[in-house]
């Protein structure tokens, strides 16, 4: 029987790899691709485990590189859930790489993956909520609240049945447009 409630700790799961050079691009530095698929493959073994379903990618919200990684480095990502829905979840990542011969760590990104669980018909099946059990667990679970409302927002603000293209073109002046309207 499936539990109502379970907490970010149940579901935490890190993994540690060692960039290899097949893991590299034409600038000699680990592919952004491999990283995301990385980062994926984490996110779905936390929100699986969470939810004790299989579980697929719905969103990814920004992705951003802060420093590149090189080959030989050992890459560090981090899951935990970060917000339950009723069968969607958001999996806050964390990468880190480090530097073996020098023993330095680096922040590389965070993202935020939402995850929806499906049963065996690939229907979207109810989850466990999250027990919140600190301060940051509710700055967490609350900023992911947040994210989904604006996103919500920005969303169906641009829709074509309610967008209205005057309000916008001020704004495109000092953009790098021409504007060639017919």
């Amino acid at each position: 029987m499936m539990q109502e409630f379970k907490s970010a700790h149940e579901s935490r799961v890190s993994i540690t790899e060692l960039m290899l050079p097949s893991h590299s691009n034409f600038g000699g530095k680990v592919h952004g691709g491999h990283i995301l698929n990385l980062m994926d493959q984490i996110a779905f073994a936390c929100a699986s485990k969470h939810s004790q379903c299989y579980c697929v990618t719905a969103s990814v919200n920004r992705v951003d590189f802060l420093h590149p990684v090189e080959v030989g480095e050992l890459l560090t990502l981090r899951a935990s859930i970060n917000y339950t829905g009723r069968t969607s979840m958001v999996v806050g990542v964390r990468v880190e790489s480090e530097n073996i011969t020098k023993g330095t760590k680096r922040h590389c990104n965070s993202s935020y993956f939402t995850m929806v669980a499906k049963d065996e018909d690939g229907k979207s099946i109810s989850i466990p909520g999250l027990i919140l059990e600190n301060e940051q667990g509710v700055r967490r679970f609350a900023r992911s609240k947040k994210r989904k409302e604006e996103a919500f927002i920005r969303d169906t603000q641009f829709e074509s049945s309610h967008f209205n293209m005057k309000e916008h073109l001020e704004g495109l002046k000092d953009e790098n447009v021409k504007l060639s309207l017919h």
